[in-house]
């Protein structure tokens, strides 16, 4: 599976945490978390308001770059708006 989205950032206690988000279809997008200090991916712990500011961000940006299509774009921001509902 390629990894459509992936960053990594550092958090407050100094552990990097890898976030991957991936688009298996037109209407879903898969959300992926994994820290440093852990062996295995999280798939269960949802995105916080911070986590979608980034990722709508980074998919604005790819879509003004032409790597990202527009409805991935609207889709992310249509599951934020109704992950914050």
């Amino acid at each position: 599976m390629k990894a459509d989205i992936e960053w990594v950032e550092k958090l407050e206690d100094g552990v990097k945490r890898k976030i991957r988000i991936t688009f298996p279809g037109k209407t879903l997008m898969k959300w992926q978390t994994k820290r440093s200090d852990e062996e295995m991916w999280d798939y269960d712990t949802p995105p916080s308001q911070e986590d979608w500011d980034n990722i709508v961000e980074k998919v604005d940006i790819l879509y003004h770059r032409r790597r990202q299509p527009y409805h991935r774009l609207e889709l992310v921001k249509k599951l934020r708006a109704k992950a914050n509902a």
